[in-house]
């Protein structure tokens, strides 16, 4: 009999310990839902506030149409990433929507109505602050998909990975020209030459 109840006694705790490790899995996939989740809700909070941000810029600079149009195809490339999940894209049309923004601000300080404008001054600082919270959130974002991928395949997590089709996530990155100094001298000599 006793050879009977270690048998059962064993497989009882390998059962418990595969539960253990299919549950923690379960909640690395689930906080990357929610740190995306996240993320998506700063992504459409600042996808409402462009279209003012540009309307506020259009009324003061008139040769910086180009500029502006470059802000809402990017606008509309990170919207449409968006919605289809694709994270890749997603961190490419962020890359072009930050440095269009960026070409924006750096070119309001030579519109000194436009800079003293209270509008344009709450909806810098919105969008500010949306990009702040959008750096952290991906911060957690891409620690959540670290986890999940590392645990995914490491052993014995692996096994019960494959056995459950737990998938690698992607990270969310953005390119070179993202983290790269921006120029602001160049940022003036084109508008110059417009």
């Amino acid at each position: 009999m006793l050879p009977t109840f270690l048998v059962i006694g064993m497989i009882a705790v390998v059962t418990v310990y595969l539960i253990i490790i299919y549950n923690n899995l379960v909640a690395l996939r689930e906080n990357i839902k929610k740190n995306w989740s996240n993320i998506d809700v700063l992504l459409r909070q600042r996808h409402d506030e462009l279209p003012k941000l540009v309307d506020t810029v259009r009324q003061y600079m008139q040769y910086e149409q180009e500029t502006l149009d470059k802000v809402m195809q990017a606008r509309s490339a990170v919207h449409t990433a968006q919605s289809s999940g694709d994270i890749a894209g997603l961190g490419a049309a962020e890359t072009q929507l930050r440095a269009g923004l960026g070409r924006i601000f750096a070119v309001a300080e030579d519109y000194p109505d436009l800079k003293a404008n209270e509008s344009f001054q709450h909806l810098q600082a919105r969008i500010t602050s949306l990009e702040e919270s959008i750096a952290d959130r991906r911060e957690f974002y891409n620690e959540s998909v670290n986890n999940n991928n590392i645990r995914i395949e490491q052993a014995p997590d692996v096994f019960v990975a494959r056995w459950f089709g737990f998938e690698a996530a992607q990270l969310l990155e953005f390119s070179e020209e993202e983290t790269a100094d921006v120029d602001v001298g160049e940022l003036f000599a084109d508008k110059a030459t417009t």
